[in-house]
């Protein structure tokens, strides 16, 4: 769906995407990777657009990350050959969508961290001629999914190595923020492991956009998953990553109400800004009014409180940028698409929703 105008905006809520700040995101990091000799495989989960996923692979990116095989379908089907999906298949089901996404690309590889999830995805890909690569999950600290100990990491390793249907592609984790000296430590011990039984470790995988500046100062990783960093954010930003002027998406809302001198409220609530704090007191920052903060949502309504009497009026567009903008996107069925010439085009977002 495409709609282009010079001049008017969107109704509001609506979300607004600046292509040029998108794509030099994409470029700066892109950069960065190559300069350290690091692959990069970013994750899609922010954008949610095969027109992005393309820009990213064009710029230079190995592949793309995705968490969900519903989302690898959609980017399948906007051209996209080589996936990872990072995240445990598990059930009947979603082993046979696998099996038949991975006739359709060039490479597939997932991850897993128990024995279980390597051996239902081993039956399903057993007949197949083209093995399954498979990434051990690790746990560095993070405290979602993962091995715990790199014992355990080669362990697993050994047996998706004789598993049949399936090859050992490495070692994968999203780490804990600020922390990749945590990340090499257990790594180097887990391939030393594997060294020690015979075992060649091909990738060791990390992530994560607020350490993105600092992938490659360990020489242990060999391929870094980034998805924020196209858009950027306000928890990015806090994170010292990126700067306001960085993010690329902008939320803008109407004020409908102005009950206070010091009070205005939005047409954006938590159907729109979500309620991710990402560790932010406030779900944003308006853009043009740095003392304004907005203190709360329910659904249909923000609140923005602010010291200046008078600063918003009923009637009035504002910008705010989200603390979490993947969650953000994720709420709206389209975006608007600022060109660098300046026209807005309204684009669906094809993998929004997509939790199987």
């Amino acid at each position: 769906m495409s709609q282009e105008t010079g001049e008017s905006l969107p109704e509001t809520p609506a979300i607004i995407i600046d292509e040029a700040i998108a794509q030099a995101n994409i470029a700066r990091l892109q950069a960065h990777c190559d300069a350290r000799g690091v692959r990069l495989r970013p994750h899609i989960k922010t954008h949610k657009l095969p027109r992005f996923a393309r820009a990213q692979v064009e710029a230079g990116a190995s592949g793309i990350t995705c968490q969900k095989i519903s989302e690898a379908e959609i980017m399948a089907d906007g051209g996209i050959d080589d996936i990872l999906i990072t995240y445990n298949i598990v059930g009947d089901a979603k082993l046979k969508r696998l099996r038949a996404l991975a006739g359709r690309l060039r490479h597939l590889g997932v991850t897993a961290d128990s024995a279980a999830t390597v051996d239902g995805l081993s039956s399903a890909f057993a007949d197949e001629p083209r093995p399954l690569e498979v990434l051990v999950e690790c746990d560095t600290g993070a405290g979602r999914c993962g091995v715990q100990t790199p014992r355990e990491a080669a362990d697993l390793a050994a047996r998706i190595n004789a598993a049949p249907g399936l090859s050992f592609g490495g070692l994968m984790t999203f780490p804990a923020v600020g922390d990749m000296t945590g990340v090499a430590r257990f790594m180097r011990e887990a391939l030393a492991l594997l060294d020690e039984r015979g075992i060649a470790c091909p990738d060791v995988s990390s992530g994560g956009t607020p350490d993105m500046w600092k992938a490659g100062d360990e020489d242990i990783v060999t391929e870094y998953r980034a998805g924020t960093y196209i858009f950027n954010d306000r928890a990015v930003v806090a994170s010292g990553a990126c700067t306001l002027e960085d993010c690329a998406v902008k939320v803008h809302a109407t004020v409908v109400s102005t009950p206070t001198p010091n009070r205005a409220v939005v047409d954006a609530g938590s159907k729109t800004l979500t309620t991710d704090l990402f560790g932010q007191t406030g779900h944003g920052t308006v853009i043009g009014h740095p003392e304004a903060k907005v203190v709360g949502l329910s659904e249909e309504h923000g609140v923005i409180h602010t010291p200046k009497a008078g600063s918003f009026q009923v009637g009035e567009r504002i910008e705010i940028v989200p603390n979490h903008v993947c969650v953000v996107v994720n709420m709206f069925d389209t975006a608007w698409l600022r060109r660098k010439d300046g026209t807005l085009e309204e684009i669906a977002i094809d993998a929004r929703g997509k939790v199987t």
